[in-house]
C-alpha cells in the first residue's frame, strides 16, 4: 500500500450528478494506480436537506459505475463531538471567538461597506468583546495576519495566491451549534489522514480559508486539485436544462456503466487521441498530468456514441441480462420465446442503448406483431399473396430452420415465383416485424423458428383475404 489516501465527500442533498461522479471516479482511479486508499464520507452536516434516499442513491450510483471504496462510508453527522471539540480547541488558544452580531445588524455592515465602496465582509466587531454572555451567538474562526497572503500550491492549476483581506473572519459554528462545511472538511480530511483532495475548482475559493485552518489545528497540509468544471454545449454550468445530470438516469435511460466511466474520465482528462478505455486501462494510465485547466463541455452525442460502441462489443450473455428490466417496461415477457441471447446478437450492430434494443427486440415475442402504417399500405397487399402462399409452402416443407437450410428455402421461393430476393425479403419482413427495418431476414427466421412464422404468415394472408 502507497500513502496515497484520496476521498469522494458527497452531500446527500439529491442524486448523484455528473460532477460529483467524475471527481469520484478521478479519485478512484488513482488510488487504484497507486495502491492507496479511496475514502468515502457522506457530508451530512446540513440535516434539513440530507436524506437517506439521497444516501442510497449516491452509493447505488456508485455501485453501478463500480467505484468500490477502501474505506467508508463515513458520516459527519456521528462525528458531531469531534467537531465541538476542535471548535473548544480554537476558541481555548484565542483562535476563533465568538460572534454576537444579529442578523439585522450584519445586513446593515454589509450594507454600509457597499456604499462606501468597501467589500462586503465581517468588520470583526466581536474580536474585540472581553465578556460572554448568554445570548444567541456564532463562532468565528480568527483570519490571522490579515494582511498577508495564502498560495495555494495546486497539482492541475498550478500556485494560486489569495490576499487575506479579501477573507474574513470565518463562521465555524452556527448558531445552532452545528458546524460549518468549511471547518468540517478541514476536520475530516486531517483526521482521516486525506494526503491529496481532488474535487471541482468551484472549491478552489474555499481552500485558502482551509489551509489556515489545517494549520491553526495542527494539522497537516493536504495536497490539493482542483479539476474543471463540466460546462454544457451553451458554455454554461452543467444543469438539467442540458438534459440529464444523475448517473442513474443514464442507467434507467440504457446507457452502461462501462460508457459513462469512459466518456467521464475523457471530460478533461487525456492521453493523446485515445477514445476508449477500459477500467483496467484507466488504472493503469490516468495521471493528474493529463488533466487539463479548462473545462469540460458535456456532449450528449459522443456519449451516445461511446454507448453504442460498448453495446456492439459487449458480451451477448451480460446484455441479456441487463435487457430484461427494459423489456419488461415494453410490457414483454421473454419465457417461451426467442432465446434473448440470439435476439440480443441480432440487435447489437443497430441498438444505441439497451432502451432502443428493447424496442427492437419486442416483434421478436410479440404474439400477434405491430404494424407500421405505412409499411402496412406499401407491402401487405393481395399482389403478396401468391409469394406469400409459397414462401409459406416452402417454409412447411422444412425439416431444419437454421441459417443454410432458410437460405436454401429462398432460393427455392425465388425459384417458383420468379421474385429477385427483394421483392420477397423485404414484404416478408414487414410480415415478420411489424416494419422495414430490421435485422437479416435470415437472422430473423432462425430466430424466431419456423412456427412461429408460419403463424405471422398465415395471419397476413388471412388478412389479405379479408381485404
Amino acid at each position: 500500500m502507497s500513502e496515497l489516501r484520496v476521498r469522494f465527500a458527497p452531500s446527500p442533498t439529491g442524486y448523484l450528478h455528473i460532477g460529483g461522479a467524475r471527481t469520484a471516479l478521478f479519485n478512484y482511479l488513482l488510488a487504484r494506480k497507486e495502491h492507496g486508499t479511496f475514502v468515502l464520507r457522506i457530508e451530512d452536516t446540513d440535516m434539513a436537506r440530507s436524506t437517506e434516499e439521497s444516501v442510497q442513491a449516491i452509493l447505488d450510483a456508485m455501485e453501478w459505475l463500480g467505484l468500490g471504496c477502501d474505506e467508508g462510508p463515513y458520516y459527519q453527522n456521528e462525528r458531531f463531538g469531534l467537531y465541538q471539540q476542535k471548535v473548544m480547541q480554537l476558541l481555548g488558544e484565542g483562535k476563533a471567538y465568538r460572534c454576537y452580531c444579529t442578523a439585522e445588524e450584519l445586513d446593515t455592515k454589509r450594507e454600509l461597506a457597499m456604499q462606501q465602496g468597501r467589500k462586503p465582509k465581517y468588520d470583526g466587531t466581536c474580536r474585540r468583546r472581553s465578556g460572554h454572555p448568554d445570548l444567541p451567538h456564532v463562532v468565528r474562526f480568527k483570519l490571522p495576519n490579515p494582511d498577508g497572503q495564502t498560495t495555494v500550491d495546486d497539482r492541475i492549476k498550478g500556485q494560486v495566491t489569495f490576499q487575506h483581506e479579501e477573507l474574513d473572519d470565518l463562521i465555524i459554528q452556527r448558531s445552532d451549534g452545528s458546524p460549518t462545511y468549511n471547518f468540517v472538511v478541514v476536520v475530516d480530511d486531517a483526521e482521516m489522514d486525506i494526503t491529496l483532495v481532488v474535487r471541482g475548482d468551484d472549491h478552489l475559493n474555499n481552500t485558502p480559508r482551509q489551509i489556515l485552518l489545517y494549520q491553526a489545528l495542527g494539522y497537516r497540509v493536504p495536497q490539493f486539485a482542483h479539476v474543471p468544471m463540466i460546462l454544457g454545449a451553451d458554455k454554461k454550468r452543467l444543469s438539467k436544462r442540458h438534459g440529464a445530470t444523475s448517473v442513474m438516469a443514464y442507467k434507467d435511460l440504457g446507457y452502461l456503466p462501462e460508457a459513462l466511466v469512459n466518456y467521464l474520465v475523457r471530460l478533461g482528462w487525456s492521453m493523446g487521441d485515445e477514445e476508449i478505455f477500459s477500467m483496467t486501462d484507466l488504472i493503469e494510465k490516468f495521471s493528474l498530468d493529463g488533466v487539463g485547466r479548462s473545462a469540460g463541455v458535456f456532449n450528449p452525442e459522443k456519449l451516445l456514441w461511446l454507448n453504442s460502441h460498448y453495446i456492439k462489443t459487449g458480451d451477448p450473455e451480460r446484455l441479456a441480462d441487463l435487457l430484461k428490466p427494459f423489456l419488461a417496461e415494453e410490457g414483454i415477457c421473454v419465457n417461451g420465446g426467442p432465446d434473448l441471447i440470439d435476439v440480443v446478437k441480432s440487435l447489437q450492430e443497430r441498438s444505441a442503448t439497451l432502451v432502443e434494443m428493447a424496442k427492437g427486440a419486442s416483434f421478436y415475442y410479440l404474439d400477434e406483431v405491430v404494424f407500421d402504417e405505412a409499411a402496412k399500405t406499401k407491402f401487405i397487399t393481395a399482389d403478396q399473396k401468391l409469394m406469400l402462399s409459397t414462401v409459406a409452402e416452402v417454409f412447411s416443407q422444412q425439416t431444419e430452420f437454421d441459417h443454410s437450410s432458410i437460405e436454401k428455402a429462398f432460393a427455392v421461393i425465388m425459384e417458383k415465383t420468379g421474385l429477385k430476393f427483394g421483392k420477397i425479403g423485404q414484404p416478408l419482413r414487414v410480415v415478420l416485424t411489424g416494419g422495414t427495418a430490421s435485422p437479416g431476414i435470415y437472422d430473423i427466421l432462425e430466430i424466431i423458428g419456423r412456427e412461429r412464422a408460419l403463424k405471422r404468415i398465415d395471419r397476413v394472408l388471412a388478412l389479405i383475404e379479408k381485404k
